[in-house]
C-alpha cells in the first residue's frame, strides 16, 4: 500500500462502518465513505475524519442497485483524481448491510430478495466494478457475521447470504493473489448498534443473555469491530489471506 493509504468503506454513515472510518483515520488512512440515504450523517462522519487530519470523500451508493455500480466507479475515479491525484485506492471494506429478523417459515420472498441484493449480489458486483481501481497489494475485507458459525432463530436468510460472502472471499483471495491483494472475512458477533432495529443494544434481557454466553462476559461494542478492521488492514498484516476472522469476544465457545 501507499504511504497514505485510501480506504473505501460502504455503509459508513453509521454503526460499524462509521466506527471503522474513524479508527482508520486515527491510524493515518484517508477515507472514502458511502451512504444510501443518510447524507447528513455521512457528512458528520466526514467532518470527524477531517478533524483527525485526514482527507475524506462521501459518495452516495445503494449497494442493492447493481445497475448503478459502473456510474459509481466512474465518479469514484473522478474524485480520486480530484482529491488525491491518484487513479486507485488501497482498501475496500464491504460493510453496508440491512438486517431482517424473521423465522424461516415466515420469511417472505421480498425479504429474501432484498438480502440477496444487498449482502451477496451487491458485494459480488460492486467488488467486480471496483477491481480496476484497487491498487495491487491492496486489501479487501468482507463483513460477515458470527451467525454463519452459530445459529439463532430468526436469521436463516441473513446468515445464508453471509455464508455465501464467506465462500466468495476465498475465491477472491485465490483469483486476486496474482495482484498481491489480500481478501478476508471479518465476522462480528452481537454488537450494540442500531442494526436490525437495535435489538441487541436496546433489549436488556437479550443483551444479558448474549453476554452470559460470551467468554469475555459482555456484548460487543462498535469500537471492538472498528479496531479489528483497522488491525486487519494494517501494514504488517498482508500475509493474512483467505481467512474468516470472528470478532465476537468468544460467543458460544
Amino acid at each position: 500500500m501507499t504511504s497514505t493509504p485510501i480506504t473505501l468503506i460502504t455503509g459508513a454513515s453509521r454503526g460499524l462502518g462509521r466506527n471503522a472510518a474513524l479508527q482508520l483515520a486515527e491510524r493515518g488512512f484517508d477515507i472514502v465513505i458511502t451512504y444510501r440515504s443518510g447524507q447528513a450523517e455521512a457528512q458528520q462522519v466526514a467532518g470527524a475524519v477531517e478533524a483527525l487530519g485526514r482527507r475524506v470523500v462521501a459518495l452516495p451508493l445503494d449497494v442493492s442497485d447493481s445497475g448503478s455500480f459502473a456510474t459509481f466507479a466512474q465518479e469514484l475515479r473522478r474524485r480520486l483524481q480530484q482529491v488525491w491525484q491518484r487513479e486507485q485506492f488501497d482498501v475496500l471494506i464491504n460493510n453496508a448491510g440491512v438486517g431482517v429478523h424473521a423465522a424461516f417459515a415466515e420469511t417472505s420472498e421480498e425479504q429474501f430478495d432484498r438480502l440477496v441484493a444487498v449482502h451477496l449480489k451487491g458485494v459480488f458486483f460492486l467488488t467486480q466494478a471496483l477491481l480496476p481501481l484497487i491498487a495491487d497489494g491492496g486489501r479487501i475485507v468482507n463483513v460477515s457475521t458470527g451467525l454463519t458459525r452459530f445459529s439463532l432463530p430468526g436469521y436463516a436468510a441473513y446468515a445464508a447470504m453471509k455464508g455465501g460472502v464467506e465462500v466468495l472471499t476465498r475465491y477472491l483471495a485465490k483469483e486476486l493473489g496474482g495482484r498481491g491483494i489480500s481478501v478476508n472475512t471479518l465476522a462480528p458477533g452481537a454488537i450494540e448498534t442500531d442494526f436490525g432495529g437495535g435489538r441487541v443494544r436496546d433489549d436488556r434481557s437479550l443483551n444479558a443473555a448474549i453476554a452470559a454466553q460470551t467468554a469475555l462476559g459482555r456484548v460487543g461494542l462498535p469500537d471492538d469491530i472498528g479496531g479489528a478492521i483497522a488491525a486487519l488492514v494494517a501494514p504488517g498484516s498482508a500475509w493474512i489471506n483467505a481467512q474468516r476472522i470472528e470478532v465476537s469476544g468468544g460467543m458460544f465457545v
